[in-house]
């Protein structure tokens, strides 16, 4: 049985072999395309994940959607990365204290960049909260919680 590349390997192949400086929507169906072709069609990868992997390897990506991060350039990157957070009320709270501290420093000096990304970084957070309130998969008792929370986002 010949050794089955990983997933993360394919779409960094197929990235390099699209030979393009920019990723956006077409580049990763291409890629998806790919994926299917060399691991199977039963390999099912998001569009989101792909995103993901090929940001995280440093590419110019143009994909969003409700489960990937927005483009973020330094300075606000390193500073917004991982704040979202809503696994619980209280892990939710945190967040939203961190991230409303960080709008007003943004909104104080005028920085529109700034307040932009942190409100579709919470934009991001509720169409997550809701998709999983709605996610029958997930345990009532969470699924409650989940559309509290995207009340309070």
């Amino acid at each position: 049985m010949p050794d089955t590349p990983s997933k993360k390997r394919v779409i960094l192949e197929s990235c390099e072999a699209l030979n393009c400086d920019r990723i956006g929507p077409a580049e990763i169906r291409a890629i998806e395309d790919e994926l299917r072709r060399r691991l199977g069609p039963d390999r099912r990868t998001s569009p989101s994940y792909i995103a993901s992997v090929l940001r995280e390897a440093g590419k110019q990506v143009e994909y969003q959607d409700r489960y990937s991060d927005p483009v973020m350039e330094e300075p606000y990157a390193s500073r917004l990365k991982g704040l979202l957070q809503f696994s619980d009320f209280s892990s939710t709270e945190n967040s939203l204290q961190q991230l409303d501290a960080i709008y007003q420093e943004y909104r104080a000096s005028s920085d529109r960049v700034g307040t932009g990304l942190v409100r579709r970084l919470v934009q991001k957070g509720k169409w997550r909260a809701e998709s999983l309130a709605t996610n029958p998969r997930v345990r009532p008792a969470k699924r409650q919680e989940k559309l509290e929370i995207a009340h309070w986002l």
